[in-house]
């Protein structure tokens, strides 16, 4: 085998494998979200329960829905690049920010680690927050169960984008702030 047939066949399989780390998860753009309340773990609304679409009134922000029993430093690192981005600032997404709501079973616990995980990371334009509902995210945000991680970029009360991992980085970032900037 040529060196250049190797080369392809490397970049085929890399390609493939991210592809198979994405999945269907949220609601498909265009469509317009429903209101869920959760409680804010940390951030301006910390201690209270709260309606994250009438507090952002339109504003970009990306709901990040993370299955916590799946939490790992790579999800860290993706909500690290996110808020980073978001902190610089985004053509087309004027004060755009990150809303990460836990899944969970264990709320109480969910509640008490989000301090301790935003004073490790220490970030600016993201906020940490339990759902209390259902492990499956609320209704009509169409979290696929198999995703450990859901990433729905909202403008003016409405889907631009959604994205479901399996597996993800901050090299998946890009697509994300991508979406942030689309009218």
């Amino acid at each position: 085998m040529t060196r250049t047939a190797a080369l392809i066949l490397g970049l085929l399989a890399m390609a493939s494998a991210r592809s198979e780390a994405q999945i269907s998860s949220g609601p498909k753009a265009g469509t317009k979200v429903e209101a869920f309340s959760a409680f804010a773990a940390t951030g301006e609304l910390e201690g209270k329960k709260v309606d994250f679409l009438a507090e952002r009134a339109g504003k970009p922000t990306v709901f990040v829905f993370v299955k916590a029993s799946d939490w790992d430093r790579q999800m860290a690192g993706f909500l690290r690049g996110l808020d980073q981005e978001a902190s610089k600032g985004i053509d087309g997404a004027t004060d755009a920010a990150v809303v990460a709501i836990w899944l969970t079973a264990d709320k109480d616990a969910s509640k008490a680690y989000l301090p301790v995980a935003q004073q490790s990371l220490k970030l600016d334009r993201t906020t940490f927050a339990v759902f209390e509902g259902e492990t499956s995210g609320p209704n009509g945000w169409e979290v696929n169960e198999r995703a450990r991680l859901t990433a729905i970029v909202v403008k003016n009360g409405k889907v631009v984008a959604s994205f479901g991992y399996t597996s993800l980085n901050e090299t998946d970032v890009p697509d994300v702030v991508k979406a942030l900037g689309k009218p």
